[in-house]
């Protein structure tokens, strides 16, 4: 399968231009929109701002963490193709798809093996199910073979994945990758480590 890209977590203009703009452009570039807990949360007005950008092929993805209605109104003119929820449960996201008109990607946090199957009370609503670690801002690093098994669905992986980490393990495991700390330097979008990944994910593609 070919292995495509969300790279997460963009606030500032330049860096969001250069991956838009890059020859092997992501496929999804996200948000973080509702959780000022995060360093890479972009206050609403900055966001408006940042999304007048011509995106050209790329998507756009609103990362939202159990949004609340004014949450979710704050946002709905904005030009996000998918949100990516965290912390709701089906009858939540099922409403918010249906409100918003939004494709959905369903975040999973997995800390254990068992946690893998929590996937399936998700597939009826989500365009792509992202199995994420537990923790936020503090992305751990999880056993992603735990995948393997989970077919018939668009598998997202993300938690501690690295620049320049052998990114074509994934090729059998998911669909997307989902990176955010990994392509930073000192908590901020670092140019070089975006075109390195980008670069490194075309070759691989280009393999047999």
């Amino acid at each position: 399968m070919t292995l495509k890209s969300k790279l997460c977590g963009f606030s500032d203009l330049k860096t969001l231009g250069y991956a838009i703009n890059h020859p092997y452009a992501p496929s999804l570039i996200g948000f973080i929109v509702n959780f000022p807990k995060s360093r890479r949360y972009v206050e609403n007005d900055k966001l408006k701002n940042l999304l007048e950008i011509d995106k050209k092929k790329t998507q756009f993805v609103g990362v939202l963490v159990k949004p609340t209605f004014e949450d979710l109104e704050k946002i709905k003119n904005l030009p996000f193709d998918y949100y990516q929820i965290y912390d709701c449960n089906f009858n939540e996201i099922e409403a918010i798809k249906t409100n918003y008109n939004k494709k959905i990607i369903s975040a999973i946090t997995i800390e254990k093996k068992e946690d893998v199957n929590k996937y399936k009370d998700f597939i009826s609503v989500s365009d792509i199910i992202l199995f994420d670690s537990k923790g936020y801002e503090k992305s751990r690093s999880w056993n992603h073979n735990w995948l393997k098994d989970v077919t018939n669905i668009n598998k997202m992986v993300a938690g501690n994945i690295q620049f320049d980490d052998e990114i074509e393990k994934f090729k059998n495991i998911c669909n997307y990758i989902d990176i955010s700390g990994g392509i930073e330097s000192s908590g901020l979008k670092d140019i070089s480590k975006i075109n390195i990944f980008l670069n490194k994910l075309e070759k691989i593609n280009n393999e047999n």
